[in-house]
């Protein structure tokens, strides 16, 4: 879905956009781009996932500031968060940067923060990242459980209990960045987190899914929403570079891809009171 085909928000939500992997110079570019046609299509709050948005892999110091200067409200990222020192500090630092929630404590930064929302109200933000074909970590699910219960939200809503109110209980507006490798992975997170939250969006893949949902218990789902690169690439990256890979089997530098660029993402519209997501969006943007 293009920005000007949206339908109007609705006047008891907040719009909310979350934007996918961005990656390299042309994917900040083209999600910098973005912000004013997402804030003329009235999304109040702006989040991207900059995972690899400083050479396609991590986010340095510099491209972190340059988003945030450049109009997004929350940077999420996920298992290259790491990459550049110069970021460790501005972790602890800027609560608008988020690394994934489940990594153990101690570690540097936060995984998750409420921001405010300027037509009223706020939207908890939090990250997570799996751990099928990914490094070792600590259980997503049960960091979803803690912080949830620290908000007093409660135990898992599936299956859901008899007489449960349509669209589920009332909750907090929220919305989860899910950076995670597997699909079955994302969608157990989706039964786990169903009715919890406003919204649990997948990040990772590069590669925008076309199962955007909300669930009868009122909340957004979709397994990928994609990335913000130069296209034609594979997902983000000069094809040869990644040619040359799988053909001689060798190690070979991924290479950020330049030129013409696309935006993929999700737009949600979550009621300010209860939480509850009304309406889902898969974004394209060329």
């Amino acid at each position: 879905m293009t920005l000007a085909s949206l339908p109007p928000r609705p006047p008891s939500a907040a719009r909310v956009a979350l934007l996918g992997d961005v990656v390299g110079k042309t994917g900040r570019e083209v999600a910098l781009a973005a912000v004013r046609p997402l804030r003329d299509a009235g999304a109040e709050l702006l989040v991207a996932n900059g995972e690899n948005a400083s050479g396609g892999t991590g986010i340095a110091a510099k491209e972190v500031r340059e988003l945030l200067g450049g109009g997004f409200d929350v940077l999420t990222t996920g298992n290259h968060v790491w990459k550049h020192k110069d970021v460790l500090k501005m972790l602890d630092d800027e609560p608008r940067l988020l690394r994934p929630l489940n990594y153990p404590p101690g570690t540097p930064g936060r995984g998750h923060g409420s921001f405010p929302l300027p037509g009223g109200g706020s939207l908890l933000v939090a990250c997570l990242l799996g751990r099928t074909f990914l490094e070792p970590l600590d259980c997503p699910f049960r960091a979803a459980d803690a912080l949830l219960a620290g908000l007093g939200l409660g135990e898992p809503a599936w299956p859901p209990p008899s007489g449960a109110p349509a669209g589920g209980a009332p909750r907090t507006p929220s919305l989860v960045d899910f950076h995670a490798e597997a699909t079955a992975e994302k969608l157990a997170m989706r039964f786990h987190l169903d009715g919890r939250v406003s919204a649990l969006v997948g990040t990772h893949t590069h590669v925008q899914t076309s199962d955007a949902e909300v669930t009868a218990l009122g909340t957004a789902y979709l397994t990928d929403a994609g990335c913000c690169s130069a296209w034609p690439s594979v997902i983000g990256f000069e094809p040869q570079s990644v040619v040359a890979r799988f053909r001689t089997v060798r190690p070979h530098r991924y290479l950020p891809a330049e030129g013409p660029g696309r935006v993929e993402g999700v737009v949600f519209d979550v009621e300010r009171e209860g939480g509850r997501c009304l309406a889902v969006h898969a974004i394209r943007v060329a």
